[in-house]
Formats: structure tokens, C-alpha cells, sequence
């Protein structure tokens, strides 16, 4: 749940929403979400008000955080989920969460 330094090749932004529930608050749900992906090995994670930002050096920890991320919110007896997962899989130059917030920031000071 950190803006960390590390440079990775894969970024992507992932939310998940249980269907059904009948409950407006999903605290619950996305919390089960986060814990799932403390165990994926290889990945850094931020979680922002709208969704989380995932980050690795594949693919694979990518799909497997997902994949996690959906059992165990079923894993709450929820029938059906919900998600999207947006990528951005650079692989001329490795990025920052940071400096891809950084580089929007700078373009701001511009005229």
C-alpha cells in the first residue's frame, strides 16, 4: 500500500466489485482483495480511493494477483464478481510508480 522506487515493466490498475451483495459499503471486499496480494511474490501494489495500482516485472504476477484477488472475494460467499484490469506493459524503458506521476507533474509547470 506504498508508492514504492522500484523500476518495473508492467503497471496496471485493477478494481473488483462484487455483485449481489446487496451491501453499498465494499471495505470488506476489497480489503479480502489486498490481502490476496501480499502472497503474490514479485509484486508492489498501491491502493488508491477507486482502484489499486499493480506493479511487476511480468505478466504473470499481474494475472496471478487478479486471479487471486477474485477467489478470495468469492471467497466471502459472493456468487459474482466484477472486474477491471487496465495494463501498461512498457518494455523499452522501466518506470516508477513515482516518476510516471512525476513525469504529468512536470508537463503541468509548462505554459
Amino acid at each position: 500500500m506504498q508508492l514504492l522506487a522500484k523500476t518495473y515493466c508492467v503497471m496496471a490498475e485493477f478494481s473488483i466489485v462484487p455483485v449481489g451483495t446487496g451491501e453499498t459499503s465494499l471495505g470488506r471486499f476489497v480489503a479480502a482483495a489486498v490481502k490476496a496480494f501480499r502472497s503474490v511474490e514479485g509484486l508492489d501494489f498501491e491502493v488508491t480511493p477507486m482502484g489499486t495500482v499493480l506493479a511487476a516485472d511480468g505478466l504473470t504476477s499481474i494475472f496471478e494477483a487478479v486471479g487471486r484477488a477474485h477467489e478470495a472475494v468469492l471467497a466471502l460467499g459472493v456468487k459474482r464478481v466484477a472486474s477491471t484490469l487496465r495494463i501498461d506493459d512498457r518494455r523499452d524503458k522501466r518506470r516508477t510508480m513515482q516518476d510516471k506521476v512525476k513525469a504529468v507533474e512536470q508537463r503541468l509547470k509548462e505554459p
